[in-house]
């Protein structure tokens, strides 16, 4: 059987989804969709998600949280990688008011990082990363020299696309709608503690 190891860029994967459907598929079962990805022979290892705490928004902050715990108790292999948020002060030119806004920092150098250990470490035959951010091109092109017997598929979110990606990869597919829709957390999930958590209302 071949290993597959996939590494999902969570802010690419969420605008993208976002962007074809609205918020109706974001209560997304990550272990299931990577699953609905594999060809036959196939084995899936693990489920790197990497994303960032919200900050600034304390209702947005708890959908998430409520998400990532629903992960947790659902999808075993699924192992959550955190970023940052970094606050930025914006300043108007014409009116001069003044506000704050949030960066996410840190998921592509942590993606590459993952990508580039797991390979040299034998933790996958086949690394799966879904994004379509062509800032992993030299994370790409460093894991096929430092250990060229692996490959690297990079599968493209809805409304995402990277041509520089297609050709850094071994192949690339498109996740389609059937395999989005197919692979949703039940609309309440309850944790190992007894916690019920619901799919938002937001994300109907």
């Amino acid at each position: 059987m071949t290993r597959v190891a996939v590494y999902v860029d969570g802010f690419n994967l969420y605008f993208g989804l976002r962007a074809k459907y609205g918020r109706k598929y974001h209560w997304l079962d990550l272990q299931a969709l990577a699953t609905g990805l594999l060809r036959e022979g196939q084995t899936l290892e693990r489920v790197n998600y990497f994303t960032a705490r919200v900050r600034g928004d304390a209702d947005a902050g708890q959908r998430q949280s409520d998400y990532l715990d629903a992960l947790g108790a659902t999808s075993p292999l699924v192992e959550i990688h955190d970023g940052r948020f970094q606050e930025k002060k914006r300043r108007c030119h014409d009116c001069g008011s003044r506000w704050t806004v949030y960066e996410e920092k840190e998921t592509d150098v942590n993606i590459a990082i993952a990508l580039l250990s797991d390979a040299v470490e034998d933790r996958f035959d086949t690394a799966l990363v879904i994004s379509a951010d062509s800032d992993l091109c030299p994370a790409v092109r460093a894991t096929k020299k430092l250990a060229p017997t692996k490959r690297v598929i990079a599968a493209f979110p809805p409304r995402r696309n990277s041509a520089d990606l297609e050709r850094a990869v071994d192949g690339y597919l498109r996740i389609g709608d059937d395999k989005v829709r197919r692979a949703q957390l039940p609309d309440e999930v309850v944790t190992a503690a007894g916690l019920v958590l619901r799919r938002p209302k937001h994300w109907m």
